[in-house]
C-alpha cells in the first residue's frame, strides 16, 4: 500500500452567525424554522448552543460547546406534488448521480454539491414475505432491505453523502470508528474518491465479514484494545488534533445522506405513509435520521402524516430503550455485549437526535433478546430474504409490540433491514450448526455416503 499523507487542508472557518437554540418540540408538528430561504447555502446549526457553521466548515461537532450539528437546508423551490414529480422523473432513469436512490433526493440532502461521490447506492427493495408478515403477526409488514446497498449496508447512503462533503472542504483524509459496517463503507467511498481512510475497530468484536472489507478496500485498519465506545472517543481525538475529516454518524452530512432510506421508502408506497418505521438502533444517527426526513417530508406536503418510529435495541445493549421507559429522565451508559455486532453500542453519540425523533413522531422504544433476534433471523433468512443479526432486531421489535398491543395487527409497517446476511457468516454457522442444543428453527447439514440411497433416506425424512 503507498504511503499516504494524513494532513488535512480541510477549510476551518470562523463562524457565520450566532442564533439562539429553539428548543425540541414535543409534538407531532414540524417546527416552523426547518429550512432556511431558497437558494440560500446551507448552514451547519449546533443542537445545543444554536451557534452557526458554513457549509463548506468541516467541523463535526460546534466549536463554543461541543454540541452536535444539525444541517438547515435552503428550503426546496417547489414543495408537495411538484417535489414528488421532480423525484419520480429522476427515479432510475438518469445516468450518474440520479441514478442514485440518494442523489435523486439532492434538495434534501445537500443542494450545493455540483459533483458527488456515488458508486451509486440505494434504490433496494422493499420486500412483502408472508412468512416473515406470519411471524410479526403483522399482515402488511414490508421489508426495506438495505443490504442490497453497494458495501452491504445503510452505512453507504450517508457516506456518499459525507465523502462528497469531504471533497469539497478539501479533506486529504477521513477516519472513523466502527462496529464493522461503517468502516467498510468509509474505506469505499474514500478509495473511490481518491482519500486515504483509517478506521479504529473493537479488536475481537468486529464480524469477519465486515473487517475483510475494509481491509479490502485499502485502509488503514487500526484493532482497539477496547470497546466501540472506546474506538469513538479516540477517533474523536484525532479528527481534533491531526486535521483528520471525521465520518462517523456524529457527522450531520451522515444524517442527511441516511434520512433518504425513508425518502425512498415512502416514495416506493407511493407517498401514502405507513403506520410504523421499525429499525435497529445502535448509536442512533439512524433513528435520528428517520424522524428528520419525516419531519421534512411533512412539512414540504409529501405526505399527509407522520408514521411513528420503533426504535429496537439489543437487550445487552439499551440504554436508549432504558431511557426511554422513564420518560427519558435519565440517561446512562452500558457495557454493551449482544450478538448483534452492529448495535452493540453502550454510549450512542446521538441520543438528544434520537429523543428529539421518537418525541416527534410519538415513536416508541423497545429492547429484544439475542434469542429473539436470532429467532427473527432465521425466519427473514427462511423466506429467502437474509439479513445480518442487528437487521433482524427490526422484525422482533415489531413481533414484541405486536403481541404487547402496542403495534395493531392491520398496521401498515416497514421494517429496515440494515445489513446484508453475508456481513457476519459465522453466526450463521454457530446457529445451524454449533449451538447445543440445537436452536428450533437449526438447520443442520446432514452428513452421507456418496450413494442415492442416502440422498432419498434424508429427502424422506425430511417430507414428514
Amino acid at each position: 500500500m503507498p504511503t499516504r499523507r494524513w494532513k488535512s487542508r480541510a477549510t476551518r472557518a470562523s463562524p457565520t452567525s450566532r442564533q439562539s437554540a429553539r428548543s425540541d418540540s414535543t409534538t407531532r408538528r414540524p417546527v416552523p424554522d426547518l429550512f432556511l430561504a431558497a437558494g440560500a447555502p446551507a448552514v451547519q446549526r449546533c443542537e445545543r448552543c444554536g451557534a452557526t457553521w458554513p457549509e463548506l466548515d468541516a467541523t463535526a461537532t460546534c466549536r463554543d460547546c461541543g454540541g452536535l450539528l444539525d444541517i438547515v437546508l435552503p428550503a426546496p423551490s417547489v414543495h408537495g406534488a411538484a417535489l414528488l414529480s421532480r423525484f419520480g422523473g429522476r427515479c432510475c432513469t438518469h445516468p450518474g448521480s440520479e441514478a442514485s436512490g440518494v442523489w435523486r433526493f439532492a434538495e434534501l440532502v445537500m443542494p450545493g454539491a455540483a459533483a458527488h461521490v456515488t458508486h451509486p447506492e440505494g434504490n433496494t427493495p422493499l420486500l412483502q414475505r408472508r412468512a416473515v408478515q406470519a411471524y410479526a403477526g403483522v399482515a402488511d409488514l414490508r421489508l426495506k432491505h438495505e443490504g442490497h446497498n453497494p458495501t452491504g449496508s445503510f452505512k453507504d447512503r450517508g457516506m456518499t453523502v459525507a465523502v462528497t462533503h469531504a471533497v469539497r472542504v478539501g479533506a486529504t483524509a477521513v477516519a472513523c470508528a466502527s462496529t464493522g459496517n461503517t468502516s467498510a463503507s468509509l474505506a469505499s467511498y474514500a478509495a473511490h474518491a481518491g482519500l486515504p481512510a483509517l478506521v479504529l475497530v473493537p479488536r475481537g468484536q468486529v464480524a469477519m465479514g465486515k473487517l475483510t472489507q475494509s481491509l479490502a478496500y485499502g485502509a488503514t485498519t487500526l484493532l482497539v484494545d477496547g470497546d466501540f465506545d472506546d474506538c469513538l472517543r479516540l477517533v474523536r481525538e484525532a479528527s481534533t488534533e491531526l486535521g483528520v475529516y471525521l465520518a462517523n454518524s456524529v457527522n450531520p452530512w451522515r444524517v442527511e445522506g441516511q434520512k433518504t432510506i425513508a425518502l425512498e421508502a415512502l416514495q416506493q408506497l407511493g407517498w401514502d405513509a405507513p403506520d410504523w418505521l421499525a429499525l435497529p438502533a445502535g448509536n442512533l444517527g439512524n433513528t435520528a435520521a428517520m424522524g428528520k426526513a419525516l419531519r421534512e417530508a411533512h412539512a414540504l406536503g409529501l405526505i399527509a402524516r407522520v408514521p411513528r418510529l420503533l426504535a429496537v435495541q439489543a437487550a445487552g445493549a439499551a440504554p436508549f430503550a432504558a431511557s426511554f421507559a422513564d420518560g427519558f429522565a435519565t440517561r446512562t451508559t452500558v457495557r454493551a455485549e449482544t450478538i448483534a455486532t452492529a448495535i452493540r453500542i453502550g454510549a450512542p453519540a446521538s441520543w438528544d437526535r434520537a429523543v428529539r425523533a421518537i418525541r416527534e413522531t410519538n415513536g416508541v422504544v423497545t429492547a429484544v433478546t439475542d434469542d429473539e433476534i436470532l429467532d427473527a433471523k432465521a425466519v427473514i433468512d427462511a423466506a429467502g430474504v437474509g439479513c445480518e443479526p442487528a437487521s433482524a432486531a427490526s422484525v422482533a421489535g415489531v413481533r414484541k409490540m405486536r403481541e404487547a398491543g402496542v403495534v395493531g395487527a392491520e398496521a401498515r409497517v416497514v421494517a429496515i433491514l440494515t445489513g446484508h446476511v453475508l456481513k457476519d457468516p459465522g453466526i450463521l454457522v454457530r446457529y445451524h450448526q454449533e449451538m447445543d442444543p440445537a436452536p428450533p428453527r437449526a438447520n443442520r447439514p446432514v452428513e452421507i455416503a456418496a450413494k442415492l440411497a442416502d440422498v432419498e433416506r434424508v429427502l424422506k425424512s425430511r417430507a414428514r
